[in-house]
């Protein structure tokens, strides 16, 4: 794979790594270094992808890969408050956007493994697709979709 067609791969991508990453980040700057991360992770695999997949298959085991890690290694870390505190300016309601800031809310709510699947689900991923990003079966995808959201309903609705 050339760098040239790695960069504009990785780029023709990034919403879909920046939707997954999305999940797992507390907050834009913790997204940024998520990006950062599976990004460097893409590039320093790149050469070693044999083609038993599609690309866009690797691309989100890599990034779900990096997502998981990343939010272990969180959970050992103790979260600090930062010193200087500034409320933003009260913007406009934008009632879709507050919506979708509701979904990720509930989907942060989520086991980390379910919320590799409901986000693959979120991304129009075939059960197919999604079995072979996640290594279970196809059937096992629809019933745990299926339940998810169920369960990703009662968390946003209370």
């Amino acid at each position: 794979m050339s760098e040239d067609f790695f960069k504009s791969y990785v780029e023709e991508h990034m919403s879909i790594i920046m939707h997954l990453c999305r999940a797992y980040a507390r907050n834009e700057e913790s997204l940024k270094d998520l990006v950062q991360e599976v990004t460097l992770q893409l590039w320093r695999s790149h050469k070693s992808f044999q083609g038993n997949s599609q690309l866009s298959t690797w691309i989100y085991r890599v990034t779900l890969n990096v997502c998981l890690s990343h939010s272990k290694k969180l959970k050992r870390k103790v979260e600090t408050v930062p010193l200087e505190w500034r409320e933003d300016s009260p913007e406009e309601s934008d009632p879709e956007k507050e919506q979708i800031e509701k979904l990720y809310q509930g989907i942060r709510k989520l086991k980390e493994s379910e919320r590799a699947i409901i986000l693959l689900y979120l991304e129009d991923k075939s059960y197919k697709e999604m079995s072979e990003i996640l290594g279970i079966t196809v059937s096992n995808v629809g019933v745990k979709v299926s339940r998810l959201k169920e369960k990703l309903k009662n968390i946003i609705n209370g």
